[in-house]
């Protein structure tokens, strides 16, 4: 299965992106998968923790699987915003370890973590822009209050890629850990928070994304008309072009 499903002991899940041969892209119906894996774990009494990876050591996630479907319909966008925990709020903790490359929907699927830790020689990034492609799973709307307005600006603007050392140094992750730690690192985290008492724990995590997932659904008529836009003009079929025949794209 794409979305693998495992336990750690009693209280702990670990849910891992796999699909290493596209860098772990995920397709429409992975998002779908990880969308039910959460609300699985969601109403689990057992879980109090979870721990999210990728499969392999070259990605943690390269984000969509652009080859694949690029529609985005109402019921498409639910969708995504299911899988990224954009609009609905969560009660269980998650830890990120970030095992390689963390682009576009990767970046938003780190956004739902709460602890996040990285290989060194992980790369963040969100290229949407450069493809005509719109930000849909929750880092317009969410990065700017997780790192700051002039540092999501940047990466949402520009495109760019930046190392883990940025990564650390405007937030978006806690911590570098070697290659062969960083698992153990973010389930050590897990473990920890599993030994607090879940009633306190999940309250706490239900009311900070329940803010987070208000803000979210506030404004997600107006994002969801933004992309509409962006997907109806020239630069979309230019930059989906380009990216899938692996050239630069020209928007006049």
């Amino acid at each position: 299965m794409p979305i693998t499903l495992d336990s750690h002991g009693a209280h702990i899940s670990v849910v891992t992106i796999d699909n290493p041969s596209k860098a772990n892209a995920m397709s429409r119906d992975m998002l779908s998968e990880l969308a039910e894996t959460w609300q699985r774990l969601d109403n689990d009494d057992r879980c109090r923790a979870i721990v999210v990876t990728g499969a392999g050591d070259r990605a943690f996630t390269a984000g969509a699987d652009v080859s694949g479907d690029l529609s985005a319909s109402e019921e498409t966008a639910a969708t995504i915003n299911r899988a990224l925990l954009k609009t609905e709020p969560f009660s269980k903790p998650i830890i990120a370890a970030v095992n390689g490359a963390c682009l576009g929907g990767g970046i938003e699927l780190l956004l739902v973590a709460d602890v996040r830790y990285s290989v060194p020689d992980a790369v963040f990034g969100l290229p949407e822009v450069k493809w005509a492609i719109y930000p849909f799973g929750g880092a317009a709307a969410k990065l700017a209050d997780q790192i700051g307005y002039v540092h999501a600006m940047k990466l949402l603007l520009t495109a760019e890629n930046i190392d883990a050392d940025e990564a650390v140094r405007i937030g978006l992750v806690n911590e570098i850990v070697p290659a062969e730690q960083v698992m153990g690192r973010a389930l050590a985290t897990a473990e920890a928070i599993a030994a607090n008492s879940p009633m306190a724990v999940q309250a706490v995590k239900r009311f900070v994304s329940t803010g987070v997932a208000d803000r979210a659904r506030a404004r997600e008529p107006f994002e969801q008309s933004l992309g509409d836009s962006v997907r109806a003009s020239p630069d979309f079929a230019e930059g989906v072009g380009a990216f899938r025949d692996r050239r630069q794209p020209h928007y006049g």
